[in-house]
């Protein structure tokens, strides 16, 4: 029994599946065996024609950025659906998108985790071989570092990563925006639009025709 908001992702191998249908039937029920009974809703569905060797794919791109402005979590029916390479999970768990995996439930924190876990021990290993080097190289009398007179400081640091991340949010959320502005809706009513979708603010507000009218001056 699920609960929560989902946004479905399938993906078929080639473009004859694709066409036909075949094996988007099989993913779409065991999706929603997996979803059978519970509160839930589906916000959205997205579907690649592509090779699960093959990381670029547009739809799931696009679910990505659904699920990181909306909180829902991304639902598929195999984990190999998703991706067969390690490393493209892993930074999809460390972008904060949550999946599920209709047939692997216990995937999110089990086996993703232990994809980290082989990472993150690889760069410990990395960081213990660089270690080892600096301190050769120092025994040899080799200068290492540079400024040692304390952190320089830039007051306008900040403000320019507020302004970095500000501009990075509306150029996810502006596909969402121009989509809705196609369809001849006013500022206030794409307002509405995205509340309605669960998406918020940059600041995690809630949207008005002048945060809209903000978005569109950034880009």
């Amino acid at each position: 029994m699920a609960d929560g908001r989902f946004i479905a992702y399938y993906r078929v191998s080639t473009d004859r599946q694709g066409r036909s249908g075949l094996g988007l039937d099989a993913q779409r029920k065991a999706v929603t065996d997996y979803l059978n009974g519970g509160s839930w809703s589906l916000v959205g569905e997205f579907t690649d024609v592509e090779s699960g060797k093959n990381n670029d794919r547009p739809e799931l791109a696009k679910a990505i950025e659904l699920s990181r402005l909306t909180g829902a979590r991304l639902i598929i029916a195999k984990l190999d659906r998703l991706s067969r390479n390690a490393a493209f999970l892993i930074n999809m768990r460390d972008a904060g998108v949550q999946f599920i995996a209709a047939d692997m439930p216990e995937a999110n924190a089990f086996t993703v985790g232990i994809m980290a876990l082989v990472a993150q021990q690889e760069r410990e290993a990395i960081s213990a071989r660089t270690k080892a080097a600096l301190a050769a190289a120092k025994e040899r009398g080799t200068a290492l570092g540079g400024w040692r007179g304390g952190p320089k400081v830039d007051s306008a640091l900040g403000r320019e990563t507020q302004v970095s991340k500000a501009d990075a949010f509306a150029a996810r959320v502006m596909p969402v925006i121009r989509e809705m502005q196609g369809q001849g809706m006013s500022l206030r009513a794409i307002a509405a639009g995205l509340t309605e979708r669960g998406i918020m603010t940059a600041r995690g507000g809630a949207w008005s025709a002048a945060s809209v009218r903000n978005v569109l001056s950034r880009l």
